[in-house]
Protein backbone atom coordinates (compact mmCIF):
# COMPACT_ATOMS: atom_id res chain seq x y z
CA UNK A 1 0.00 0.00 0.00
CA UNK A 2 1.32 3.51 -0.88
CA UNK A 3 0.59 6.63 1.05
CA UNK A 4 -0.63 9.88 -0.61
CA UNK A 5 3.04 10.72 -0.57
CA UNK A 6 3.78 7.51 -2.69
CA UNK A 7 6.12 5.98 0.00
CA UNK A 8 5.46 3.09 2.11
CA UNK A 9 3.02 3.63 4.84
CA UNK A 10 4.18 1.92 8.21
CA UNK A 11 1.05 -0.04 8.14
CA UNK A 12 2.00 -1.55 4.64
CA UNK A 13 5.50 -1.81 6.19
CA UNK A 14 4.79 -3.85 9.21
CA UNK A 15 2.03 -6.73 7.46
CA UNK A 16 4.18 -7.18 4.55
CA UNK A 17 6.15 -8.90 5.88
CA UNK A 18 6.54 -9.89 9.18
CA UNK A 19 9.56 -11.75 9.00
CA UNK A 20 11.80 -9.56 7.47
CA UNK A 21 10.75 -6.95 9.17
CA UNK A 22 12.07 -8.86 12.40
CA UNK A 23 14.96 -9.77 10.99
CA UNK A 24 15.82 -5.83 10.02
CA UNK A 25 15.15 -5.26 13.57
CA UNK A 26 17.55 -7.97 14.61
CA UNK A 27 20.22 -7.08 11.88
CA UNK A 28 20.41 -3.51 12.62
CA UNK A 29 21.97 -3.35 15.55
CA UNK A 30 24.58 -5.93 14.78
CA UNK A 31 25.07 -3.91 11.78
CA UNK A 32 26.02 -0.88 14.23
CA UNK A 33 28.26 -3.14 15.93
CA UNK A 34 30.14 -4.11 13.26
CA UNK A 35 30.69 -0.45 12.40
CA UNK A 36 31.63 0.50 15.87
CA UNK A 37 34.11 -2.39 15.49
CA UNK A 38 35.81 -1.52 12.24
CA UNK A 39 35.53 2.05 13.57
CA UNK A 40 37.72 1.30 16.65
CA UNK A 41 40.00 -0.91 14.55
CA UNK A 42 40.93 1.87 12.41
CA UNK A 43 41.31 4.20 15.07
CA UNK A 44 43.95 1.61 16.90
CA UNK A 45 45.55 1.05 13.72
CA UNK A 46 46.29 5.02 13.17
CA UNK A 47 47.45 5.16 16.64
CA UNK A 48 49.63 2.05 16.52
CA UNK A 49 50.64 4.42 12.94
CA UNK A 50 51.44 7.52 15.00
CA UNK A 51 53.03 5.42 18.09
CA UNK A 52 55.75 4.10 15.67
CA UNK A 53 56.53 7.58 13.78
CA UNK A 54 58.94 9.35 16.35
CA UNK A 55 58.71 13.02 17.06
CA UNK A 56 60.63 15.28 14.92
CA UNK A 57 64.42 14.85 16.71
CA UNK A 58 66.10 17.73 18.42
CA UNK A 59 68.74 19.05 16.41
CA UNK A 60 71.86 17.96 18.08
CA UNK A 61 74.58 20.57 19.17
CA UNK A 62 77.40 20.56 16.55
CA UNK A 63 80.92 22.51 16.81
CA UNK A 64 84.13 22.64 15.12
CA UNK A 65 87.75 23.59 16.36
CA UNK A 66 91.08 23.86 15.09
CA UNK A 67 94.47 22.57 16.37
CA UNK A 68 97.75 23.16 16.11
CA UNK A 69 99.40 19.75 14.90
CA UNK A 70 102.42 20.71 13.90
CA UNK A 71 105.63 23.25 14.08
CA UNK A 72 105.09 25.62 10.05
CA UNK A 73 108.38 25.55 8.32
CA UNK A 74 109.90 28.70 6.69
CA UNK A 75 107.78 29.69 3.56
CA UNK A 76 108.00 27.34 0.88
CA UNK A 77 108.89 27.57 -2.71
CA UNK A 78 106.04 25.76 -4.18
CA UNK A 79 106.51 26.55 -8.36
CA UNK A 80 108.12 22.55 -9.49
CA UNK A 81 106.43 20.26 -6.66
CA UNK A 82 102.98 22.09 -6.61
CA UNK A 83 102.57 22.83 -10.14
CA UNK A 84 102.99 20.14 -12.47
CA UNK A 85 102.35 22.89 -15.09
CA UNK A 86 105.14 25.46 -13.19
CA UNK A 87 102.59 27.57 -12.67
CA UNK A 88 103.80 29.82 -9.75
CA UNK A 89 106.95 31.12 -10.74
CA UNK A 90 108.91 32.00 -7.17
CA UNK A 91 105.75 32.23 -5.16
CA UNK A 92 106.27 30.98 -1.33
CA UNK A 93 103.67 29.89 0.68
CA UNK A 94 103.65 29.24 4.40
CA UNK A 95 102.35 25.85 4.96
CA UNK A 96 101.02 24.80 8.32
CA UNK A 97 99.38 21.08 9.72
CA UNK A 98 96.04 21.29 11.41
CA UNK A 99 94.06 18.66 12.99
CA UNK A 100 90.34 19.29 14.03
CA UNK A 101 88.19 18.16 16.63
CA UNK A 102 84.21 17.98 16.17
CA UNK A 103 81.62 17.99 19.02
CA UNK A 104 78.65 16.21 17.93
CA UNK A 105 76.25 16.04 20.76
CA UNK A 106 78.29 14.26 23.25
CA UNK A 107 80.31 12.07 21.24
CA UNK A 108 83.37 13.32 19.46
CA UNK A 109 85.38 13.10 16.23
CA UNK A 110 89.30 13.85 15.43
CA UNK A 111 89.76 14.78 11.48
CA UNK A 112 93.36 13.85 11.03
CA UNK A 113 95.90 13.69 13.76
CA UNK A 114 99.06 15.56 12.22
CA UNK A 115 102.42 14.72 12.71
CA UNK A 116 104.10 12.55 15.68
CA UNK A 117 105.76 14.36 18.34
CA UNK A 118 109.01 12.59 17.55
CA UNK A 119 108.93 14.36 13.92
CA UNK A 120 112.20 15.93 13.07
CA UNK A 121 111.81 19.90 13.01
CA UNK A 122 107.60 20.24 12.36
CA UNK A 123 106.66 18.01 15.47
CA UNK A 124 103.30 19.99 17.32
CA UNK A 125 104.26 21.81 20.23
CA UNK A 126 101.70 20.46 22.26
CA UNK A 127 100.35 16.31 21.55
CA UNK A 128 96.87 16.25 20.36
CA UNK A 129 96.20 14.20 24.07
CA UNK A 130 97.51 17.27 25.67
CA UNK A 131 95.77 19.47 23.87
CA UNK A 132 91.96 17.73 24.21
CA UNK A 133 92.42 17.94 27.85
CA UNK A 134 92.12 21.93 27.96
CA UNK A 135 88.62 21.12 27.23
CA UNK A 136 88.56 18.23 29.43
CA UNK A 137 88.02 15.37 26.63
CA UNK A 138 90.11 12.24 26.97
CA UNK A 139 91.66 9.90 24.16
CA UNK A 140 88.91 6.89 25.19
CA UNK A 141 86.30 9.97 24.58
CA UNK A 142 86.70 10.17 20.80
CA UNK A 143 84.25 8.08 19.18
CA UNK A 144 85.83 8.28 15.49
CA UNK A 145 88.94 9.35 13.85
CA UNK A 146 88.80 10.26 10.50
CA UNK A 147 91.71 10.25 8.24
CA UNK A 148 92.08 12.37 4.76
CA UNK A 149 94.90 10.34 3.73
CA UNK A 150 97.93 8.08 4.50
CA UNK A 151 100.69 10.92 4.87
CA UNK A 152 102.96 10.83 7.93
CA UNK A 153 101.48 14.54 8.38
CA UNK A 154 97.83 13.53 8.74
CA UNK A 155 98.03 10.28 10.98
CA UNK A 156 101.27 10.90 12.99
CA UNK A 157 99.30 10.96 16.53
CA UNK A 158 96.39 8.43 15.81
CA UNK A 159 97.57 5.72 17.77
CA UNK A 160 96.75 7.62 20.98
CA UNK A 161 93.34 6.86 20.07
CA UNK A 162 93.02 2.83 20.16
CA UNK A 163 89.44 2.88 21.69
CA UNK A 164 88.37 5.22 17.84
CA UNK A 165 86.42 3.62 15.22
CA UNK A 166 89.01 4.52 12.51
CA UNK A 167 87.40 6.30 9.40
CA UNK A 168 89.53 5.92 6.09
CA UNK A 169 89.08 5.55 2.35
CA UNK A 170 88.91 2.08 1.05
CA UNK A 171 91.59 2.48 -1.55
CA UNK A 172 93.81 4.54 1.53
CA UNK A 173 92.89 1.25 3.56
CA UNK A 174 93.88 -1.49 1.11
CA UNK A 175 97.39 -0.03 0.74
CA UNK A 176 98.31 0.49 3.99
CA UNK A 177 97.60 -3.07 4.32
CA UNK A 178 99.21 -4.41 1.38
CA UNK A 179 102.31 -6.27 1.54
CA UNK A 180 104.10 -3.48 -0.38
CA UNK A 181 102.18 -0.48 0.74
CA UNK A 182 103.13 2.91 -1.42
CA UNK A 183 106.00 5.02 -1.25
CA UNK A 184 105.17 7.90 1.27
CA UNK A 185 102.66 5.80 3.67
CA UNK A 186 102.91 5.97 7.21
CA UNK A 187 101.79 2.03 8.04
CA UNK A 188 103.14 2.43 11.80
CA UNK A 189 100.41 4.51 13.88
CA UNK A 190 97.90 1.90 12.37
CA UNK A 191 99.40 -1.36 13.24
CA UNK A 192 96.36 -1.25 16.41
CA UNK A 193 93.77 -1.17 13.80
CA UNK A 194 95.79 -3.29 10.77
CA UNK A 195 96.32 -6.29 13.57
CA UNK A 196 92.49 -6.00 14.15
CA UNK A 197 92.70 -5.16 17.73
CA UNK A 198 90.83 -1.68 17.26
CA UNK A 199 88.08 -0.85 14.99
CA UNK A 200 87.86 -0.09 11.11
CA UNK A 201 85.53 1.24 9.06
CA UNK A 202 87.24 1.79 5.17
CA UNK A 203 84.61 3.89 3.15
CA UNK A 204 84.50 3.27 -0.54
CA UNK A 205 81.77 6.18 -0.96
CA UNK A 206 80.86 9.22 1.33
CA UNK A 207 80.15 8.13 4.89
CA UNK A 208 78.14 9.97 6.84
CA UNK A 209 79.13 9.97 9.92
CA UNK A 210 76.55 9.91 12.58
CA UNK A 211 73.33 9.22 10.20
CA UNK A 212 72.00 13.08 10.31
CA UNK A 213 73.42 14.18 7.58
CA UNK A 214 75.87 17.02 9.21
CA UNK A 215 79.19 15.76 9.55
CA UNK A 216 80.19 13.50 5.57
CA UNK A 217 83.06 12.14 4.68
CA UNK A 218 83.77 13.20 1.09
CA UNK A 219 85.15 10.66 -1.61
CA UNK A 220 87.81 12.87 -3.20
CA UNK A 221 90.62 10.68 -4.94
CA UNK A 222 93.67 12.31 -6.44
CA UNK A 223 96.40 13.18 -3.96
CA UNK A 224 96.57 9.40 -2.87
CA UNK A 225 94.21 6.71 -3.95
CA UNK A 226 91.57 6.84 -1.39
CA UNK A 227 91.40 10.20 -0.11
CA UNK A 228 89.13 12.11 1.50
CA UNK A 229 87.97 15.52 2.89
CA UNK A 230 85.09 16.81 5.20
CA UNK A 231 82.26 18.69 4.94
CA UNK A 232 80.34 19.98 8.54
CA UNK A 233 77.19 21.69 8.43
CA UNK A 234 77.23 24.28 11.22
CA UNK A 235 74.26 25.97 12.67
CA UNK A 236 75.63 29.79 12.78
CA UNK A 237 78.74 29.26 10.89
CA UNK A 238 77.18 27.67 7.81
CA UNK A 239 78.65 24.58 5.92
CA UNK A 240 82.53 24.10 6.32
CA UNK A 241 84.25 21.69 3.81
CA UNK A 242 88.12 21.02 5.17
CA UNK A 243 90.11 19.78 2.04
CA UNK A 244 92.72 17.15 3.64
CA UNK A 245 95.27 17.37 0.44
CA UNK A 246 92.70 17.41 -2.53
CA UNK A 247 94.15 20.94 -2.79
CA UNK A 248 97.21 22.45 -0.76
CA UNK A 249 96.86 26.37 -0.80
CA UNK A 250 94.20 29.05 -2.44
CA UNK A 251 96.11 29.52 -5.42
CA UNK A 252 95.96 25.60 -6.02
CA UNK A 253 92.46 25.85 -5.81
CA UNK A 254 91.77 29.17 -7.81
CA UNK A 255 93.88 27.70 -10.58
CA UNK A 256 93.16 23.65 -10.48
CA UNK A 257 96.71 23.38 -9.50
CA UNK A 258 98.31 19.39 -9.40
CA UNK A 259 101.02 18.87 -7.51
CA UNK A 260 103.74 16.72 -9.71
CA UNK A 261 103.59 14.10 -6.80
CA UNK A 262 100.12 13.76 -6.85
CA UNK A 263 98.89 9.97 -7.38
CA UNK A 264 96.44 10.37 -10.33
CA UNK A 265 95.65 13.51 -12.80
CA UNK A 266 92.67 13.38 -13.21
CA UNK A 267 90.67 12.28 -10.55
CA UNK A 268 92.52 14.77 -8.83
CA UNK A 269 91.12 17.75 -11.18
CA UNK A 270 87.77 15.78 -10.69
CA UNK A 271 87.71 15.90 -7.18
CA UNK A 272 88.62 19.46 -6.91
CA UNK A 273 86.13 20.54 -9.25
CA UNK A 274 83.43 18.15 -7.10
CA UNK A 275 84.33 20.52 -4.03
CA UNK A 276 84.28 23.46 -5.97
CA UNK A 277 80.89 22.91 -6.75
CA UNK A 278 79.63 21.94 -3.48
CA UNK A 279 81.04 24.67 -2.29
CA UNK A 280 78.95 26.63 -4.56
CA UNK A 281 75.72 24.80 -4.18
CA UNK A 282 76.26 25.10 -0.15
CA UNK A 283 77.53 28.52 0.30
CA UNK A 284 80.36 27.02 2.21
CA UNK A 285 83.56 28.27 3.81
CA UNK A 286 86.42 25.71 2.41
CA UNK A 287 89.39 25.37 4.78
CA UNK A 288 92.78 24.65 3.35
CA UNK A 289 94.59 22.38 6.07
CA UNK A 290 97.89 23.35 5.19
CA UNK A 291 97.10 27.15 3.92
CA UNK A 292 97.91 29.26 7.21
CA UNK A 293 95.27 31.95 5.28
CA UNK A 294 92.39 29.72 5.48
CA UNK A 295 92.66 27.91 9.03
CA UNK A 296 92.53 31.02 10.30
CA UNK A 297 88.98 31.35 9.35
CA UNK A 298 88.16 28.73 12.45
CA UNK A 299 88.51 30.52 16.13
CA UNK A 300 92.00 29.43 17.52
CA UNK A 301 91.43 26.64 19.66
CA UNK A 302 89.94 25.95 22.80
CA UNK A 303 87.33 28.22 20.90
CA UNK A 304 84.64 26.16 18.47
CA UNK A 305 82.88 27.41 15.25
CA UNK A 306 78.95 26.49 16.04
Amino acid sequence: MLSPLGMQSSEARGTECPELNRAKVHTLPFIRGRNMNRTLIVLAVGASLLDGVAAPAQAVELSLARIDCGTPPAPTVVNERFSDTYAYGDKKIQFVFSCYVIKHGDDYMLWDTGHAMTAPNVAPKVSLVDALAKIDVKPDQIKYVGISHFHADHTGQIASFPKATLLIGAREWEAITSPHPPQGANVKPFEGWIKGENKVEPQPIDKDVFGDGTVIMLRTPGHTPGHSSLLVKLAQMGPVIITGDAVHFRENWDSDGVPSFNYDRAETLASLQRLKKIAENLKATVIIQHDARDVEKLPVFPAFAK
